[in-house]
């Protein structure tokens, strides 16, 4: 069975009726448009189901911030057991820390790579858990896991349904180094991912021909919301339709906006006299962010800082289908980590 991941790039108030081997419990939320970042989505989005671990960075500047790669296994099936969020039935959500690769390499240190352990951990049993949904390694947020193959697949089904009719089942959260031209709007592009001294780089493709797409360069959609802005700075929220890696750190760079701490492709966005352009992708390589000094100061940042910067990418919500066909949506919620709330509260970006 194949397990869903969103490559760009949790929890939930959730699931006592049984349907369909999935819970639903009073907890559960319906469908609502979340109208920005006023009195009541901020209580919404309070840290919960946040890891109080050692391993996160020794200053204030990133308050929470875990470092996965310093932790032994053993400690980090403590972090994912005390970023759990819900668990009922055969479902567990957990707010998965920015950083945490879902899978990997054999040997490395993944969220896949303990499922056996937090399984055990969570009282499980024999019941091995796997993955339904998660965000990217570079992205916070919500991750949906099911000891129930049955269960699983059926969730699977919903979202790849969902992709070939444009429906958006999942809502990030940005903050991007810039404004976007338009409050709201969708992004297309077609991108493919090459490999260069062993390194995986998206790159968008102009007018893709039909061999190109046999060859694995895919036509990739996101809408995108512009929630709330400051000086440079803006809140977007993004609902990718597609799958592909780093979909939504590419299309934010198309858009002349790359995600606050996008060390990869950020500056692939030049910048002279203060305006704004694409530099080549194929030609640009990785490197650091760099942030002006205007906005440096709002941050409370040094430039070697911001250099260490996480990306602010984060999986808030997935909606998943209502216990009967008339039912409306559940909404699955992932608070924000202290990080990002710092950086909101820093940027004036709390406001509706």
């Amino acid at each position: 069975m194949r397990t869903d991941f969103a490559g760009e790039m949790g929890g939930y108030r959730v699931l006592g009726h049984v349907w369909g081997g999935w819970w639903r419990g009073p907890g559960v939320s319906s469908a609502r448009k979340v109208a920005g970042f006023g009195t009541e989505a901020r209580r919404q989005l309070q840290p919960r189901g946040s890891s109080k671990r050692s391993g996160s960075l020794g200053n204030q500047s990133f308050p929470g911030l875990l470092q996965p790669e310093n932790l032994s296994r053993e400690e980090l099936v403590d972090v994912l057991k005390a970023s759990v969020v819900d668990q009922k039935g055969p479902l567990v959500t957990l707010n998965k820390p920015q950083g945490l690769p879902v899978t990997g390499k054999p040997g490395e240190l993944t969220l896949f790579s303990v499922l056996p352990e937090l399984s055990q951990s969570l009282g499980l049993g024999e019941q091995e858990l796997q993955v339904v949904r998660a965000s990217g390694k570079e992205a916070s947020g919500l991750v949906l896991l099911s000891s129930c193959p049955q269960t699983a697949s059926r969730l699977q089904k919903f979202f790849a349904c969902s992709r070939r009719a444009q429906r958006p089942t999942a809502t990030y959260w940005a903050v991007t180094d810039g404004i976007p031209a338009t409050s709201e709007g969708k992004i297309q592009a077609a991108l493919k991912l090459e490999y260069v001294d062993g390194l995986g780089s998206v790159v968008p493709v102009k007018s893709p021909s039909r061999k190109d797409i046999l060859e694995g360069v895919k036509r990739t959609l996101s809408h995108f919301r512009v929630v709330a802005t400051g000086p440079g700075c803006a809140l977007v929220q993004l609902q990718p339709v597609t799958v592909f890696p780093s979909q939504l750190q590419v299309h934010m760079v198309l858009q002349l906006c790359p995600v606050l701490g996008d060390h990869r492709y950020s500056a692939r966005v030049g910048t002279v006299l203060g305006q704004r352009f694409l530099l080549p992708a194929e030609s640009t390589k990785p490197q650091k962010q760099v942030l002006d000094e205007a906005l440096l100061r709002r941050l409370h940042l040094t430039p070697a800082q911001a250099a260490q910067m996480p990306l602010h990418l984060h999986l808030h919500c997935l909606h998943l289908p209502g216990t009967r066909p008339r039912d409306a949506p559940i909404e699955l919620l992932a608070p924000l980590p202290s990080y990002f709330s710092r950086t909101l509260q820093c940027l004036g970006l709390c406001q509706q």
